[in-house]
């Protein structure tokens, strides 16, 4: 039974964050988080249950996650914020931390559906929390405090890294490391195609694909901001590689990439203004 207030985790949503988030948060050997810890409140029964025969969290109501939670996570659909802000709003102390995962909702749209001065802080992540190597931006708001921010941030970090940014500078966050898993499933599932295409069977091509993925990604991460070393280095004169590179570069591949991102930004705005 959950009994101390201010070390317990309310998550709204169920969705595929939301699972995404109680996978990284309940997982590993040494988990930040005990399923006592948290309560979830998730419309859908079935859902609900899932989540339960799954983690070992128990479901609740929005009313109840408020007075037995200190820290309220909301990871739903953006549509449904202001239901869930409204609903919420009468049940908090200035105490409470709102934290909002909720793509193109702003921190002043929430400060002002709350009816008091909670500290507010926006973060964006993504869905490779669920295996604990997520990347989050945070930004905080208006009464959120330092010791709030670094609350949040050993939070997310449990599930990945974490940056903070200004709020302006969210939406390009979205469309780079959170609509980012996207782009690099798409690039695998063409790549895959490619296997087949030249012969391979199916099942190889995956193999081939999803091991050359990891392995480039953690060279990535060891490298910083060197890709295009990373690059060279594989693409010898002459040779297969940098063949395979002129073709990438003779589709336009580059510009679409950032057309793409381009996109994802524009839509992100457009959320948030509608």
């Amino acid at each position: 039974m959950v009994s101390d207030i201010s070390t317990t985790l309310a998550l709204i949503g169920g969705g595929n964050m939301g699972s995404a988030m109680l996978a990284g948060l309940l997982g590993g050997e040494s988990p930040p988080y005990t399923s006592d810890r948290i309560l979830v409140v998730e419309a859908s029964p079935e859902r609900a249950e899932y989540l339960t025969s799954t983690f070992g969290v128990a479901t609740t109501t929005l009313d109840e996650a408020a007075q037995r939670a200190g820290t309220i996570l909301i990871v739903v659909k953006p549509y449904h914020v202001a239901g869930v802000l409204a609903e919420l709003s009468g049940n908090l102390t200035d105490e409470h931390l709102i934290i909002s995962a909720a793509g193109a909702i702003g921190i002043a749209q929430i400060e002002g559906s709350l009816a008091g001065k909670n500290p507010v802080v926006r973060c964006m992540p993504n869905t490779a929390a669920s295996v604990g190597e997520g990347m989050t931006a945070i930004s905080a708001g208006t009464h959120a405090q330092p010791a709030d921010l670094d609350k949040v941030q050993s939070l997310m970090e449990c599930v990945g890294r974490v940056v903070r940014v200004p709020e302006s500078q969210l939406d390009a966050v979205t469309a780079l490391s959170g609509s980012g898993p996207a782009y690099f499933f798409y690039l695998a599932e063409a790549l895959i195609d490619a296997g087949v295409l030249l012969g391979l069977s199916r099942p190889l091509a995956v193999e081939l694909v999803n091991q050359t993925a990891v392995g480039a990604g953690l060279m990535l991460r060891e490298a910083g901001d060197e890709a295009v070393r990373l690059r060279a280095e594989v693409s010898s004169p002459g040779g297969m590689t940098i063949a395979a590179i002129r073709a990438l570069e003779g589709g336009a591949v580059r510009a679409a990439v950032m057309s793409a991102a381009e996109a994802a930004r524009d839509r992100s705005v457009e959320q948030r203004s509608a």
